[in-house]
């Protein structure tokens, strides 16, 4: 089945907030952070739907010209199917749309499909912040998409 990646709304964050939980490495935050962040206007949230059910999402915040994706997630069942891929198009459709200069982004060093996945979509390495997370200690790896050529 097709996936579909639209905007979310305040009725999504429920879904959003249970395959967050799915998710060991992901960011987890308080349900209000996404309401905040979905009603808020200063970024933008996406949610992948397969035959109407939300099988991930994808969290950036713009700040002056600059986009930082802070979360991206896929339901455990769909990984494999290119939700992800969907989703990063998605941001970076909006982004240029936004006049967007940059986005930027930061994973741990141990994830590699991830960092495939970013990869894949043109950013390219520009950092490490050494010992950036916890549960276990973990480098992470930063990433920028410029986007004004």
């Amino acid at each position: 089945m097709p996936v579909t990646i639209r905007t979310a709304v305040l009725n999504d964050v429920p879904p959003i907030l249970a395959i967050e939980r799915q998710a060991l490495r992901a960011a987890h935050w308080a349900p209000e952070r996404y309401s905040e962040l979905v009603d808020s206007g200063s970024g933008v949230v996406l949610v992948a739907e397969e035959t109407d059910q939300p099988c991930g999402f994808a969290c950036a915040r713009a700040v002056v010209g600059e986009w930082e994706i802070e979360n991206l997630v896929v339901a455990a069942e769909f990984l494999r199917r290119g939700v992800a891929g969907e989703l990063m198009r998605g941001l970076i459709q909006r982004a240029k749309s936004a006049a967007a200069s940059v986005i930027r982004l930061e994973v741990r060093e141990s994830n590699l499909p991830a960092r495939a996945l970013y990869l894949k979509h043109g950013f390219q390495e520009a950092g490490r912040r050494r010992m950036y997370y916890q549960f276990p200690a973990e480098d992470a790896i930063l990433y920028s998409l410029r986007l004004d050529g």
